[in-house]
């Protein structure tokens, strides 16, 4: 299918104004139905709305916007067919909405957003979201770079003034097992934390060939994974999953500097864009602690997703397998989580509809942007070839958006960074 033209997007637009009257107010407590919008109904989109739909008996799915309108489609029959939702699908024809400013008439009808485009978009629509007044599920990670990284951080403190939700798609926090690993090292199980270590070995990834129809904004929307300007690199799209843990067992206090490298030594073909397939990052923290990050993407090799922690009085490792989290002190017997377990992802959205309903705010904002800015920083870091410090990476004037959006904007394939060539902005 190709791009939607203008005239989809204005048909949506008109549909979307009759709906703006059904907008003026917000359900916080009792039993009003709560009205739920996503915004980007990829695989994530659409297994979040899912959630969403479960975690309150009284909530309808009002509205759906994607870039594309085969993706929408996709969503919608996926979440019709569901028998643990269909129910609470009410999606008609004039809400679902496509094309860049699909986002606008989502939000104008719902008073949930669900955002989980690529992440170069999500603070232009969390903006836009809690400016409407909105509540928001936000996924990872949340910006691509500095200028998107601040955009947030102000985004969230407007949020919070405004008493609305902003959940992040961090799942690990929603973990009950890591919630009880992390709080035990926060009490000093291990004593004072020296050194950590956040792997993200896996295989390779997706990557999609263009197609001889798809203008150069549809081949790099359709291919977001593989361009840095969409995805922030796999270090800052997936391995921000174990970077933030990392930053929440120090208790959200960040590194001051990060040096790296990293590189394309398999994943190299046109198809897999301008982002890299390993990195690899040592963070230095103000009171001399290490943080060593590890990443590839890499078919046929041995994978581990996990962190490592090196304590003054032990040790401890953490992952999501079965017995995966453990505290090993250096005089004491061995602790392992054996209490409940739980849906991570189905408790985010859980613990967000419950507080809506309560109308006690849960505000994710600032470890969310923090940890996406953590690994962003080592992108930087891997990419020039230089040291880079935490106000740096804040401040990095870099904007990796494009002069406009449009399905025809022409758009040169991207530069693949150089360490030592490419410079920090």
């Amino acid at each position: 299918m190709t791009a939607p033209d203008r005239r989809d997007v204005l048909r949506a637009a008109a549909f979307g104004a009759g709906s703006l009257a059904l907008a003026n107010h917000l359900h916080a407590a009792g039993d009003d139905v709560i009205r739920i919008g996503l915004v980007g109904c990829g695989g994530r989109g659409t297994g979040a709305a899912a959630q969403a739909l479960k975690a309150d008996k009284n909530v309808k799915l009002v509205a759906l916007g994607d870039a594309f309108g085969d993706r929408l489609t996709q969503s919608l029959n996926t979440l019709s067919k569901d028998e643990e939702v269909a129910a609470k699908v009410a999606v008609p024809a004039e809400n679902c909405f496509v094309g860049f400013d699909a986002y606008k008439q989502v939000i104008a009808i719902s008073d949930v957003v669900l955002l989980c485009t690529p992440p170069h978009f999500r603070p232009m629509h969390l903006r836009a979201a809690i400016e409407a007044d909105r509540h928001v599920f936000a996924e990872k990670p949340v910006a691509v770079d500095g200028p998107g990284v601040r955009s947030v951080l102000e985004t969230c403190e407007l949020a919070r003034k405004k008493r609305r939700c902003v959940v992040s798609g961090l799942c690990l926090r929603y973990d009950y097992g890591f919630r009880e690993t992390v709080k035990r090292l926060q009490e000093g199980a291990i004593g004072d934390i020296v050194t950590l270590y956040a792997n993200d070995y896996r295989g390779g990834r997706w990557a999609k060939p263009r197609q001889q129809d798809w203008t150069d904004m549809e081949y790099q929307m359709r291919n977001w994974y593989n361009f840095t300007w969409l995805s922030g690199d796999f270090n800052v799209e997936q391995h921000v999953h174990f970077l933030d843990v990392c930053a929440w067992i120090m208790k959200d206090t960040y590194p001051v500097k990060a040096v790296g490298m990293g590189g394309r030594q398999v994943l190299t073909g046109t198809e897999y864009g301008n982002i890299y397939d390993h990195f690899s990052i040592i963070y230095e923290y103000a009171n001399g602690a290490k943080l060593h990050s590890n990443t590839r993407q890499q078919r046929g090799c041995s994978n581990n997703l996990s962190t490592a922690v090196t304590g003054t009085r032990g040790f401890s490792d953490i992952s999501e397998r079965k017995k995966g989290l453990t505290i090993r002190p250096s005089n004491g017997a061995a602790w392992v989580y054996a209490g409940p377990e739980n849906q991570m992802y189905q408790t985010e959205h859980d613990e967000l509809f419950a507080a809506i309903r309560a109308d006690k705010p849960i505000n994710n904002g600032e470890y969310m942007t923090r940890s996406t800015l953590l690994a962003i920083m080592g992108r930087m870091a891997a990419y020039t070839g230089q040291a880079i410090t935490w106000e740096q990476a804040l401040n990095s004037k870099e904007n990796l958006s494009p002069k406009m959006y449009g399905w025809d904007v022409k758009l040169p394939d991207p530069p693949i960074a150089i360490p030592g060539v490419t410079k920090f902005e």
